[in-house]
């Protein structure tokens, strides 16, 4: 493994230091999302996996393992296997909530159809179990098997809280570490479970997936009013689509009776006009609702640090340690 010194940032650090080990990940997933009879199947694929994404679930994967010592073959497996259930559940994902654009690039299923979204997700998820199961370790099924329950059952839960103004912190906490930090959380566990760690340090592996991914989706959520994001999405699109999320839950919360018929108006009946966005910012300027969901990400980046506490010292765990300062420099 060698290292770029020019890499400056820590996920691009992350993919230099583990530069051979992803080219065979790459490799492994071409190879995978080939389909002999359908081929409908790769290009759809392609357009997805290949449109510049920071392969930062794959990367958690391979750098559990090698920080582990691991020294055999399964950890490209299992993080193609985690690239394959990311990517089915974008596909999904632009599906429901009919987007448009995806990393900066028309999705799938405005370039081809909802149907051809749908069916070539379903085709990554049977490819990721495959890739599991060649592993040979039923614990490693076992958890990411669990993650891809508690990812769809996440995207269910936010389809009946979306728009519902009671929505607590509670359930938006568990929406997003439903389709979120699942598959963080998996992602590092599996790198510790193929590399035969004991209990105590893949819970830690475990612990900082969680937490990490805790934190990405807050502070993708709060771009969402207040920054381009990286993903090629326009601001405000969780406010179009009428997403309950934390700086909005937080602002309804301390909202009066003008404030709070505003609300109901936009985000739980659907009636938005122009200039409701702008409105919006202003309620989460007022209620300070913007700092103080900055300020919980910055915890649970720090939560996820803290949690390497326990494992040896490794040019990768700081790599790690980097990459929880990293999610949240955004907004900082």
């Amino acid at each position: 493994m060698s290292l770029d010194i020019a890499a400056t940032k820590p996920h691009e650090q992350l993919a230099a230091a583990l530069a051979d080990d992803l080219a065979q990940v790459n490799a492994m997933i071409r190879a995978r999302m080939a389909s002999e009879h359908a081929p409908r199947i790769p290009e759809v694929t392609a357009h997805l996996v290949e449109a510049g994404g920071k392969r930062l679930r794959p990367m958690l994967t391979l750098a559990a393992a090698r920080m582990c010592g691991y020294e055999g073959p399964y950890h490209v497996h299992l993080a193609a296997t985690v690239e394959f259930i990311h990517t089915a559940t974008l596909l999904h994902d632009d599906v429901v909530d009919e987007s448009s654009q995806r990393r900066g690039r028309p999705t799938a299923n405005l370039l081809w159809d909802n149907t051809s979204s749908v069916l070539v997700g379903d085709y990554l998820f049977a490819r990721s179990f495959q890739l599991m199961v060649e592993t040979g370790s039923m614990r490693v099924l076992d958890i990411l098997a669990n993650a891809a329950a508690t990812i769809a059952e996440g995207e269910v839960l936010q389809l009946t809280a979306a728009s519902d103004l009671a929505t607590t912190e509670e359930i938006y906490l568990q929406v997003i570490r439903g389709k979120t930090a699942a598959l963080f959380s998996a992602a590092m566990e599996v790198g510790g479970e193929i590399a035969g760690q004991d209990a105590a340090t893949k819970q830690a592996m475990f612990d900082y997936g969680d937490a990490l991914g805790i934190a990405f989706q807050i502070v993708d959520d709060l771009l969402d009013y207040g920054g381009t994001k990286a993903t090629g999405k326009n601001v405000g699109d969780d406010f179009r689509e009428r997403k309950l999320t934390l700086p909005v839950i937080r602002a309804v919360a301390a909202a009066n009776a003008e404030e709070r018929a505003f609300w109901e108006r936009t985000i739980a009946k659907g009636r938005q006009e122009d200039g409701d966005l702008d409105h919006a910012i202003s309620l989460l300027a007022k209620h300070g609702t913007m700092e103080s969901t900055r300020d919980d990400a910055i915890a649970w980046a720090g939560k996820a640090k803290a949690s390497l506490d326990t494992l040896p010292d490794h040019p990768l765990r700081t790599m790690l340690i980097d990459l929880a300062d990293y999610v949240v420099a955004r907004i900082t």
